[in-house]
């Protein structure tokens, strides 16, 4: 039978230990530590220092999680982790007060405690803190992993973080990266005359991309609404109220399915800008992702699973229709709907009979196409009949002018040149309702929308960038799910301790 948890013999001890320190009147839940420095500090104050040297009158207040414990008869030497590092620490038993030996003789691994010394080497030449004063800040019941082999299951590093971050300092490492380039996003945006805001989360229709939502009831309006799929519809309203340059970095979610890079709830970057277009925005979407790359590593030449990507600008311009030609060997321009839906066939697609021809030409490159995309690539030029709100070509009849960027086989983003003919707009808003009959994914329509259409949008070049997938990228992971704190996992039913 599987043992519970209130079977496991180290949870039983631990919680001896708590219930014996509360029987004897210390408290293992204190409110608060008067913490006077983190160990980084400590360690750029003090690595140089000789060996052996001891620097009397400084007295450092730590505090942490115990990783490791090695007593030694009337000593001990033990390890401290807190955000920043760790740091060796020693006692000897007969400089604690009664009080304090107490909490020491009580602790296990992982507990985290409070420590009081001063800074020495060891004779290994290890930088320490000599302990004069010890409390446990909080007494642990759930065990650490074994140190040296960590969490191996690879379901239980994304369900219990927590342990994850604990164990795994390049885990840590990720996250602080992923902060830091969200940060490096705020700072270009801002610098180029940007205004940040915020959209709707919950919205009473869903737009601006082809996505199934999740939906929701307001009791007190009595009425159905939607978290967002895209902020797109609303910053163009904000376009036409007169903020010229806007962004967005927030969360968007997508009823779909989970892969190595599909999460339902992610973060987008969105931003529009007045008076540009698609040929503008390919410009600086590469200059941000170079300047990131860079902020980042130090270069824009990036390790990616064993791959050298160079975000170096300018990068590689492929139509989707030459993209369709050299990578599938089908000439869109000239191919019958027969001649491309048997080569969809032949390339594994699903689809039941022939589509619009648009449709078609898309399915086609992404099925040959898109893997083969390993340096950073703007797919350009997309069939009006995917691209709803997109400004029609304007030298290629068919034809939208839309990019989307891929690197390394993945989509890292999309944008246009907005429509902006509020004519065209209300035309291709109804065709896209008149097929919700067969395609939930398409964009119903929204009057307000149009309201705000009807009142001018000027000209507009609109990009969207998945900062998941820059995260990835940047940080040299495969799955969305090791750069997401806490991705969406099925619920696991655990009787509490």
């Amino acid at each position: 039978m599987e043992q519970t948890k209130e079977d496991n013999p180290i949870r039983a001890e631990k919680r001896r230990k708590l219930h014996d320190l509360k029987e004897k009147g210390l408290d293992p839940y204190p409110h608060n530590y008067d913490r006077t420095a983190q160990i980084r500090e400590i360690r750029h104050r003090f690595e140089n220092i000789e060996t052996g040297e001891v620097l009397e009158g400084e007295v450092f207040r730590i505090a942490g999680r115990l990783m490791t414990k090695r007593p030694m008869g009337k000593a001990a030497f033990f390890n401290v982790q807190d955000q920043t590092g760790n740091l060796q620490c020693y006692l000897k038993k007969s400089e604690l007060s009664e009080e304090d030996l107490l909490a020491y003789e009580h602790i296990d691994i992982g507990d985290i405690i409070g420590i009081e010394g001063f800074v020495f080497k060891s004779q290994k030449g290890e930088l320490s803190l000599h302990t004069k004063g010890f409390e446990i800040l909080c007494k642990t019941l759930e065990p650490l992993p074994e140190k040296f082999h960590g969490m191996k299951d690879i379901e239980l590093k994304y369900r219990y973080r927590h342990m994850d971050l604990i164990m795994d300092p390049e885990s840590r490492k990720v996250f602080e990266t992923r902060s830091k380039i969200i940060s490096e996003i705020r700072s270009f945006m801002n610098d180029r005359g940007f205004l940040e805001v915020e959209t709707p989360v919950l919205q009473p229709i869903y737009g601006g991309a082809a996505a199934y939502p999740f939906s929701t009831h307001h009791r007190a309006l009595d009425m159905k609404l939607f978290l967002k799929i895209s902020p797109e519809l609303y910053l163009k309203r904000l376009v036409v109220g007169g903020f010229e340059k806007v962004y967005e970095i927030g969360k968007n979610f997508r009823n779909e399915g989970i892969d190595r890079s599909h999460n339902p709830e992610f973060t987008m970057l969105e931003w529009y800008e007045a008076y540009t277009d698609y040929l503008y925005q390919m410009n600086q979407f590469e200059e941000l992702v170079a300047h990131l790359a860079r902020k980042i590593t130090g270069s824009t030449k990036v390790e990616y699973q064993g791959t050298t990507i160079d975000f170096t600008p300018p990068w590689r311009r492929l139509t989707v229709y030459d993209g369709v030609r050299e990578y599938a060997g089908i000439d869109p321009e000239t191919a019958s709907a027969e001649d491309m839906f048997a080569k969809l066939k032949e390339l594994g697609s699903d689809m039941k009979k022939p589509a619009s021809k648009g449709e078609m030409v898309m399915e086609l490159f992404e099925l040959s196409a898109e893997s083969e995309l390993i340096q950073p690539t703007f797919v350009m030029d997309f069939p009006v009949e995917v691209s709803p709100l997109t400004k029609k070509h304007r030298s290629k009849p068919g034809l939208v002018e839309r990019f989307e960027p891929i690197c390394a086989g993945m989509e890292i983003g999309n944008a246009y040149t907005e429509l902006n003919d509020p004519e065209d707009q209300l035309q291709r808003l109804k065709d896209q309702e008149a097929r919700r009959v067969v395609d939930e994914e398409a964009q119903p329509m929204d009057h307000d929308f149009m309201h705000a259409i009807d009142t001018g949008l000027p000209p507009t070049g609109g990009v969207g960038l998945g900062v998941e997938r820059i995260v990835m990228l940047l940080t040299n992971r495969h799955s969305i799910r090791d750069i997401l704190l806490f991705p969406t996992m099925k619920h696991k039913h655990e009787d509490n301790a």
